[in-house]
């Protein structure tokens, strides 16, 4: 098992953590929000906490999103933004983002996947073809981004249409073209892939620990990933592919993770699995996101 936390960031630093908090920089600009996996104490004084964030996110009590995401408002001091761009760059890859503040405290980046973008990155780069390459519950396009710098031709699926608008400005914003963005409900998609007999190269699955489609399609990690998975596994290229799993649900171990990918994707002959995370100015380890990632 590994813990990766990314060593390319010079657009992100996590500040601080604790008291189910986090204060982080995004380019220039400070946040502060809630985190639910901080459960230590912070290392920096309330004080500072105060003086140095340039947005508070103040949760509503009893308003939660279908995702178990609090909603709740931003407290912004003079001169903050409500939009901004960061940039993100590893070898040859520059890739560049537009944040927001929205209602459910996310800005439009989860900073700790920059790990698997690099992963992505080098391993489209070592193809001797083009990649086809699936972005499955694919948000604003980080991953769908790293594939497309590395020569991939990305298909990107979201069911929530102004995501796919963010991703759209993200490609653009990076020089990129040419991402095919669906509105699509993530396991119907591949279900009808397979149908058709589609293969790809890659697929990255991102999925949330609960969610909806764009015509209410349910969706609950522990009741259909397995689904998923099976049909990812009749989609992909058994000779030169790879294959991205990460999982959120507080729940889900990486062991788990682990034995999914040797379930459902048993002719993998590299697997790695672990742990992404945030190392703040304290060297306190944030735990972020579960990982699976596996290549021929």
């Amino acid at each position: 098992m590994k813990l990766l936390t990314p060593l390319n960031w010079l657009d992100y630093q996590l500040i601080d953590s604790g008291d189910y908090e986090k204060l982080e920089r995004f380019g220039k600009y400070i946040l502060r929000r809630p985190e639910p996996q901080a459960v230590w104490r912070k290392k920096l004084p309330e004080q500072e906490w105060e003086d140095l964030n340039h947005a508070w996110f103040k949760k509503e009590k009893g308003k939660f999103e279908l995702e178990g995401n609090e909603k709740g408002k931003w407290i912004l001091k003079p001169n903050m933004p409500q939009q901004w761009f960061i940039n993100y760059a590893y070898k040859t890859m520059n890739i560049r983002f537009r944040l927001g503040l929205t209602t459910f405290k996310h800005v439009g980046i989860f900073p700790e996947q920059a790990e698997n973008w690099n992963f992505i990155y080098d391993t489209v780069s070592s193809f001797k073809t083009e990649a086809k390459v699936l972005n499955l519950f694919a948000y604003t396009g980080g991953a769908s981004l790293a594939a497309k710098a590395g020569g991939a031709d990305v298909t990107h699926v979201d069911s929530v249409k102004p995501v796919l608008n963010w991703t759209r400005e993200n490609m653009e914003a990076s020089g990129l073209d040419n991402i095919r963005r669906i509105p699509e409900d993530a396991l119907k998609f591949v279900k009808r892939e397979a149908k058709r007999e589609k293969i790809y190269q890659g697929i990255i699955m991102d999925p949330p620990a609960y969610g909806r489609g764009p015509n209410g399609e349910k969706w609950i990690l522990e009741n259909h990933i397995a689904e998923l998975l099976e049909a990812s596994g009749k989609i992909i290229d058994k000779h030169s592919s790879f294959v991205i799993l990460n999982l959120y649900s507080m729940g889900f171990s990486s062991l788990i993770a682990e034995n999914l990918m040797k379930d459902y994707f048993s002719f993998y002959s590299q697997i790695e699995y672990g742990e992404l995370f945030l190392q703040d100015k304290a060297g306190q380890k944030l735990p972020l996101s579960v990982y699976c990632r596996a290549k021929i």
